[in-house]
């Protein structure tokens, strides 16, 4: 994705999200071992949680036509397994990664949603909850409507 603003042009995800949430409190607290563990959480969705699950879509897209894609699928699964274990076991019971809802959150739902279609989300009641609550955050509906109307195909 790119992100414009005036004379400023911004690439890659992680950076648009840390512009922005840096002039947004409700995305990144001003406290600051509260505002670094937000920052670490951005970090962990792109850097630990959403690799693993990006594979799996390279395993099926790109390699799905091989002779041994059928073999490598299981580690993939279980590689995604792993980290949403951990991340699971992290979230608990709580409604967000640190309390109150940070760019942390929107980040990992993000790439959490990733997994939609692959029905691994559903082994883990607690992330399928959170994303939901992501999901139904009123700013998320604003912007998952704007994506939908630039990304929609022209009316004929």
């Amino acid at each position: 994705p790119t992100f414009e603003e005036g004379d400023l042009t911004l690439f890659e995800t992680g950076a648009i999200v840390f512009h922005i949430a840096e002039r947004h409190p409700a995305l990144l607290p001003t406290e600051p071992d509260a505002r670094a563990r937000a920052i670490t959480w951005m970090f962990a969705a792109l850097s630990s949680v959403e690799p693993p699950i990006l594979d799996l879509q390279t395993a099926k897209f790109a390699e799905g036509d091989k002779s041994w894609a059928q073999e490598r699928m299981p580690l993939v699964f279980d590689r995604i397994r792993a980290r949403l274990r951990q991340l699971a076991d992290r979230l608990g019971d709580a409604g967000w990664l640190d309390g109150k809802f940070s760019a942390g959150d929107l980040l990992m739902v993000s790439v959490l949603l990733r997994l939609r279609t692959s029905g691994i989300l559903d082994e883990f009641p607690t992330l399928a909850a959170y994303v939901a609550r992501g999901e139904a955050r009123p700013a998320y509906q604003r912007a998952f409507a704007a994506q939908l109307a630039v990304n929609a195909p022209p009316a004929s």
